[in-house]
């Protein structure tokens, strides 16, 4: 059974198994796992968050009937999708709902919200059952040739990561048909475009032989599963280099290295287990003399939050330090502040000294 025809009978199977059981006239009912981090748990030797077995069932009652009845829907667009090879954004995907009748959305949030659990239902990624994000995967230059192919003639196209003047190579919302070339030593993924591109401007994969890629906030998973691919294949370490805040270690690195509670149910795809974090910690503002920046009480907030309930900081004791380290300094910093001793001070300095001490990475 090829991977097309095994989505198609998940989906058959549990459309099938609410139809009996109607024919029955007994209520049909959907179960689909929890995904929050109060759901799963965090093993360092598989090196992402599992799902901890709670589980939620949706049953066809009075007050549940729209949402179930946008469930099924969803699930018979995706079963089109597949069958024709074709796909649907997740806006696409809400419009087409107008066609539904009564079981439109009326927001996008709601048609995401009940994606995210069909997605859930049949635990495999979105991309599988047809419907893929609206944003772009991430940036992508240096030592790689990316191996696609022609959708018309299904030749073979080599796309060269070091030939884009300028530019870069976009990562496509589907990745799993690519293939690499590459005789880089590493992937640095950074955080903000601006940095990305500063390192493009001035060769930086050049000097230190690397994969520059563009993450650009919280990486997309495509993105992630691009990295996490090619990390995989290459035997290539992989270096996040993020700003020196919490929303850069616990929700950027974190979640490149170890996925998310909300997807918890496909991280094994797309986390990227062998990623060291390579960006700014409260030891670089200080060895660094660094311009900050308070903390708000939001930081704080996610700071307290991440050493309370987050599985891969309470399994870390370097990130509980680092983090409680930025609390008492009330500080931040950003990528950009290197820029004060030198526009490419980060190329010259920074990255060298990071690369020849690996004492100062964190897990």
């Amino acid at each position: 059974m090829n991977k097309k025809e095994e989505v198609i009978n998940k989906i058959k199977d549990q459309a099938t198994d609410v139809y009996q059981t109607i024919i029955k006239r007994q209520k049909p009912e959907l179960e689909m796992p929890i995904r929050a981090l109060s759901n799963v748990t965090y093993d360092p030797k598989k090196g992402f968050f599992e799902l901890n077995g709670a589980m939620k069932k949706r049953t066809l009652t009075v007050n549940t009937i729209k949402t179930f009845a946008q469930t099924l829907r969803l699930m018979g667009l995706s079963q089109q999708l597949v069958k024709t090879n074709d796909i649907a954004t997740k806006r696409e995907a809400y419009y087409i709902s107008k066609n539904w009748g009564d079981a439109s959305f009326s927001e996008q949030t709601e048609s995401d919200a009940i994606m995210d659990d069909v997605e859930s239902l049949f635990m495999l990624n979105r991309e599988r059952i047809g419907f893929i994000p609206e944003e772009k995967g991430g940036d992508v230059a240096g030592r790689l040739t990316v191996i696609d192919k022609d959708p018309d003639s299904g030749q073979e196209i080599k796309i060269d990561c070091t030939k884009f003047g300028s530019g870069s190579y976009s990562v496509p919302s589907t990745v799993e048909e690519l293939q690499f070339e590459t005789k880089a030593d590493f992937i640095l993924a950074v955080e903000t475009t601006g940095m990305y591109q500063r390192l493009v401007k001035h060769n930086y994969f050049k000097k230190s032989n690397c994969i520059l890629i563009s993450l650009g906030g919280v990486p997309t998973r495509s993105c992630r599963r691009f990295i996490r691919r090619l990390s995989d294949e290459k035997n290539l370490p992989v270096y996040a280099f993020t700003d020196g805040d919490p929303y850069g270690w616990l929700n950027i690195y974190r979640t490149l290295k170890v996925g998310s509670g909300n997807a918890a149910h496909i991280n094994k795809y797309f986390c990227v287990p062998n990623t060291k974090f390579f960006g700014i910690t409260a030891k670089d503002i200080i060895d660094y003399n660094l311009p900050t920046h308070p903390l708000k009480d939001v930081d704080i907030k996610r700071v307290q939050d991440g050493i309370k309930n987050d599985p891969f900081v309470l399994q870390h004791p370097e990130w509980q330090k680092a983090l409680q380290d930025l609390v008492k300094m009330k500080k931040r910093a950003e990528q950009q502040a290197l820029a004060t001793h030198g526009l490419n001070f980060v190329i010259s300095d920074y990255l060298p000294q990071k690369l020849e001490n690996p004492k100062s990475w964190l897990p």
